[in-house]
């Protein structure tokens, strides 16, 4: 329901914290091919927090905050 809320209004940008944080790994893996998938099609861009790092690598950029600072 999250997801379709999301895309509703037709956004350039599409925020999603922690998209697979309470799932299991099969579960997650679905949400994150979803998203992908619609980014992919719609030319949208997708901004990720998480803290798997497996998932953060998923990205084309990646950028990690650590200690106040932003890196990469």
């Amino acid at each position: 329901v999250a997801i379709a809320r999301a895309l509703m209004n037709d956004p350039e940008v599409i925020f999603a914290d922690e998209p697979t944080g309470n799932l299991d790994s099969k579960t997650g893996g679905g949400v994150m091919d979803l998203l992908l998938g619609v980014i992919s099609e719609q030319r949208k861009t997708l901004v990720v927090v998480t803290h798997d790092s497996a998932l953060a690598e998923s990205g084309d950029r990646r950028v990690e905050l650590a200690d106040g600072r932003l890196r990469g």
